[in-house]
């Protein structure tokens, strides 16, 4: 989730590219890839564009599954996908290839470990580091157009592909049999990489985290022989392929294989009946969106808003809490942007949801003498939100749609940014206040999109033992992102400057980072930060990997080792295979 607000500065104009293939148009393109197309990417070699399309007609029937397009330098779709959603990280591979199917990215692997090829894997985009798009990339493996959503009768769970975007998977689940997963709030983030990192989102303190409800997943995965292998791992028992399942279950993207499908089901599901295999989301919520203007503010009363926050958080995260059914994004805004926001929902089906709205807002401000007014539609964090002058009721899935769409910040074509994450096992210290709040104020930092978004944490999330899945960080009461986005390279070290020197000052007592302690714990693998791994930025002699995988990292080493004993599935901040 970020911000939104008027850019700082005049951005450059997006590139315009053609549209992919339609799905269903070429059946059998992808023959090759283990034979004469894989032969001609070599390094100096034409690009072979149409080495698939002339393979013997033997060849071609077969591989009676659907392939995706190969796309070289010469396409004009080639600059549309060797970037992302960062446009700070552009690629420059061999070719792209887009996968359609499982058999397809059965090929493509085969295909890409044969020629030796440095590879990265995406599904929607939006990796906040430059660990699929960067220099040393040879090919990107694209599953954007794996995007099926279903139910599974012989597994009784629906199934996902890694490609969906979030509210994709939401409108489809939903409509179709009235179940979701309590995913993000970012609309277009595919669900590959979201799910494989955990995944949580508005309903998490009520329901958990993403994969506390995953049942399996499929992933295509190469041994050391080079021989390429696709297996449905569950979270049964007594599946000899378990902890394949356990390593997706937050051990992040681009570490063991490619993911060609996930599947759901809540882990008391009972019966057969499709409806009762997940988790229903509430038929209407109560949203209320707030601005808080930083006219009114000083430095005392942000810091009261801010403890206020805290300790609300400290005081009803617990899993059985009644306030598991509301959740709140918190946007300390810079004081560019004008106002710092707040977005509230509460499940309306609940007895008492408007006092508990109400109740929550008011502990926020108190002892602060501001009134929150509503959402101005100027300095809007999501302009749908300006409407609401008052907490409305909605259906649920309206209140997702309105949430996640049609932010400014985030749908950016140009857009530039940097992240850093945290998790908060207790309220801020008087010290991080000061930090954030001279920073936030800084007399030269001028661009409104910037903020740190604090969101509500715990309930059910920490219901969970912290080993029972790859997401490890099960004590927590709310988390954090620092982040700021603006249109220019040439403003690069600026921003980045700006955004470390926040980080490094507000955790300035335990060296640069959020450690696993009383107060902190650690990042998460989903806003990943190359900066926790460099001693400059991470001073506190703590591994990258403590921070986000905490006491698991052994065990995911493990999963590595058997899964990907090569390491041919490697970025800067991957699993390492363990030695023994």
């Amino acid at each position: 989730m970020s911000s939104s607000g008027t850019p700082g500065r005049q951005g450059r104009p997006a590139t315009t590219a053609k549209p992919a293939l339609d799905r269903r148009s070429v059946l059998t393109r992808g023959a090759a890839l283990a034979g004469g197309a894989a032969a001609g990417l070599t390094a100096g070699a034409a690009f072979p564009a149409r080495a698939a399309q002339d393979a013997p007609p033997a060849v071609r029937a077969a591989a009676p599954y659907e392939t995706g397009a190969l796309i070289g330098p010469d396409d004009p779709r080639y600059p549309l996908l060797t970037t992302g959603n960062n446009q700070r990280y552009v690629a420059a591979p061999e070719y792209v290839k887009m996968i359609r199917s499982t058999q397809d990215a059965v090929h493509a692997l085969r295909a890409a470990h044969r020629a030796g090829k440095r590879v990265s894997v995406r599904s929607g985009g939006h990796c906040f580091a430059a660990l699929v798009c960067n220099p040393e990339i040879e090919v990107i493996l694209d599953f954007s157009e794996m995007t099926d959503v279903g139910y599974d009768a012989s597994r009784r769970a629906f199934y996902v592909e890694p490609g969906a975007r979030l509210l994709h998977v939401y409108e489809q689940l939903y409509k179709g049999w009235g179940v979701t997963v309590p995913g993000g709030i970012c609309y277009s983030v595919g669900a590959g990489g979201h799910i494989s990192g955990g995944g949580y989102g508005l309903l998490s303190r009520a329901h958990g985290l993403v994969v506390d409800h995953l049942y399996a997943v499929e992933v295509v995965t190469v041994d050391a022989g080079g021989t390429v292998r696709t297996t449905v791992a569950t979270r049964e028992a007594d599946d000899p392929h378990r902890d394949l399942w356990w390593a997706h279950t937050g051990g992040g993207g681009g570490n063991f294989g490619l993911i060609t499908r996930y599947w759901f089901r809540s882990p008391d599901a009972t019966g057969t009946e499709p409806g009762d295999q997940l988790i229903s989301p509430p038929s209407t919520v109560l949203v209320s969106a707030v601005d808080i203007p930083w006219e009114d503010l000083d430095e005392g009363t942000f810091a009261r808003l801010l403890k206020n926050f805290g300790a609300w958080h400290e005081a009803n995260s617990a899993p059985g809490s009644p306030y598991r059914h509301l959740s709140s994004l918190f946007n300390v805004s810079s004081r560019a942007h004008g106002s710092l926001g707040m977005f509230t929902q509460v499940d309306a089906t609940v007895p008492g949801a408007r006092k508990m709205l109400d109740d929550y807002l008011g502990a926020i401000t108190a002892g602060t003498g501001i009134t929150p007014r509503p959402m101005a539609k100027a300095n809007g964090e999501i302009p749908h939100l300006a409407n609401l002058a008052e907490p409305r009721e909605m259906p649920w899935l309206n209140a997702t749609r309105m949430v996640g769409t049609n932010n400014p910040t985030i749908t950016n074509p140009v857009s530039r940014a940097v992240h850093k994450s945290a998790y908060m096992r207790r309220n801020f210290s008087d010290r991080q206040i000061a930090a954030l709040y001279a920073y936030m104020t800084r007399p030269d930092f001028e661009n409104p999109d910037t903020m740190l978004v604090l969101f509500s944490f715990g309930g059910q999330v920490n219901a969970v033992a912290p080993d029972a899945t790859a997401n490890a960080q099960r004590e927590c009461v709310f988390k954090m992102t620092f982040q700021t986005f603006w249109p220019d390279e040439q403003d690069d070290d600026f921003y980045l400057g700006w955004i470390r020197g926040l980080y490094a000052d507000f955790f300035a007592e335990s060296g640069g980072v959020p450690l696993i302690d009383d107060r902190t714990d650690g990042c998460y693998i989903n806003y990943c930060d190359t900066d926790m791994a460099d001693p400059e930025h991470n001073r506190s002699g703590v591994p990258w990997h403590t921070l986000y995988y905490k006491g698991n990292y052994p065990r995911l080493q493990q999963v590595k080792k058997r899964w990907d004993p090569g390491n041919f599935f490697h970025h800067a901040l991957s699993v390492e295979p363990a030695r023994n």
